[in-house]
Formats: structure tokens, sequence, C-alpha cells
């Protein structure tokens, strides 16, 4: 069995462990001394350690080697989400991480019936944080919050391809097996996107993609969109 994980803020030769992950690590795996963990700062490298101390407040790790983790995507590629109704939000977040999300962007738009609040945005971060340590990846994606959907466009400035999951379109307007560089892609929450949106969207360099003739729920079109892409980029299989 793969030593536990934990995220730590910085990582030294002697390492704290404390807050939340100290709680699961104490209370829920019952780790003592002597036990091998992986620690992770979000830098793509993965830290060995062994508890060496354990107190009522934190526990001591003791780093004894690193190394650089292979399950980091080779290219960039973020999800913008549109904020999604119940705990469907959780799910996609969950998901995109498993399938190598870099980065995650949850948007409102003017057909999201969601909002979204600080303690909503910082539980989807910790979804991050959790799902990264499920799949083994080194790196939590971060969680980001756009209030309206021209925000979303600006923070999808930089990314190579820009893809737009449009439910009114019939064909694509770019391959999607033809992925160059960095890849954001755009997918609407419940209600979808209108046309005002769309045109605005191509202004800012996305191009439109379908995924089918048949209409898909938000969070399904989410993580099938995102399946696609990293296939195209090699990221699965």
């Amino acid at each position: 069995m793969a030593p536990k994980r934990f995220f730590v803020d910085k990582i030294a030769e002697e390492t704290s462990l404390c807050g939340d992950e100290f709680r699961h690590a104490r209370n829920v795996l019952r780790l003592s001394e002597g036990d091998e963990v992986t620690l992770l700062d979000g830098s793509g490298k993965e830290y060995a350690a062994v508890v060496s101390r354990v107190t009522k407040s934190e526990m001591t790790l003791h780093v004894v080697g690193v190394r650089a983790s292979d399950r980091e995507p080779a290219r960039e590629y973020c999800l913008f989400i549109g904020a999604l109704k119940g705990d469907k939000t959780e799910l996609v977040v969950q998901k995109a991480v498993e399938l190598g999300a870099s980065r995650i962007v949850v948007f409102s738009s003017r057909y999201s019936a969601a909002y979204m609040s600080d303690n909503k945005l910082e539980r989807l971060r910790k979804v991050s944080h959790e799902a990264a340590k499920q799949c083994l990846r080194a790196v939590a994606p971060p969680v980001d919050f756009a209030p309206d959907f021209p925000s979303a466009l600006r923070l999808a400035e930089g990314y190579t391809t820009k893809l737009f999951a449009c439910e009114f379109l019939t064909e694509n307007e770019a391959p999607m097996s033809e992925i160059e560089g960095s890849c954001a892609v755009m997918v609407g929450s419940e209600g979808g996107f209108c046309e005002e949106e769309f045109s605005a969207a191509k202004e800012a360099g996305f191009h439109g993609i379908t995924l089918g003739k048949r209409i898909l729920r938000a969070e399904t079109a989410a993580i099938a969109v995102l399946a696609l892409i990293a296939r195209a980029m090699g990221e699965l299989g």
C-alpha cells in the first residue's frame, strides 16, 4: 500500500503536520512514530518522510528523500465550468483533478442559477486537495471563481487553444484531436450559454465545439470534454 499523502505549506528536513491534515493523520489514519508518509508542497515533487514524533497538536515528520512526480500533465489544460446547483460542482472539480486538469475556474454567466460563496469556494479547494491525494498527484489544482462571464474570459487569456462547448452548434469549429500548447475549455451551467456569450467568447479567441447530438447534463459535459482533451494531449493512454 502506498504511503499516505499530505499537503503542507513548507517542507524542511523536519516538517510539522498540523491543522486538518494532522487531525486526519492522527485521528482517522492512526499514524504513529515510524510510519512512512509522502509530503507534498504543490511544487510537483514528492517527499518521502517518516513520523518521528506525535503530540496532542502536531506531528513531526523527518524527510528522508525527494523525487519529481511523474503524474502531472506535460501540458496545462484548464476547465472553466459554470456554477452548478447542489454538490454537482464538487463532482466536476473532483473528476477534473483526476483527469489531470491544471486549474479549475468556476464562473457565473447569464443563465447560471447557482451562487458561489467564500465557504463554497473553500470547500471546492478542499475537494481539489483530497482528489489530488486520492489519484496520487503531487499538485492540487487551484480552484478560482469568476463572478461574471467577462471575468472568466479574461482568466482564459494566455492559453494557446481555447474551446467553447456550445449546445447550439452542429459541428466543431476546431478539431479536438489536434490541440496545440496549453488548453482552456469552457462548459456552461445547467442553463447553458446565450448567443451573446458565444460571440464574446469567439472574440476572445475561443472555438466552438459540440459534444454530439444528445444534450448532456452540465456535469456530464464537463467531465466528457475534459476526458477528450486529456486523451488528445496524451494523458489518457
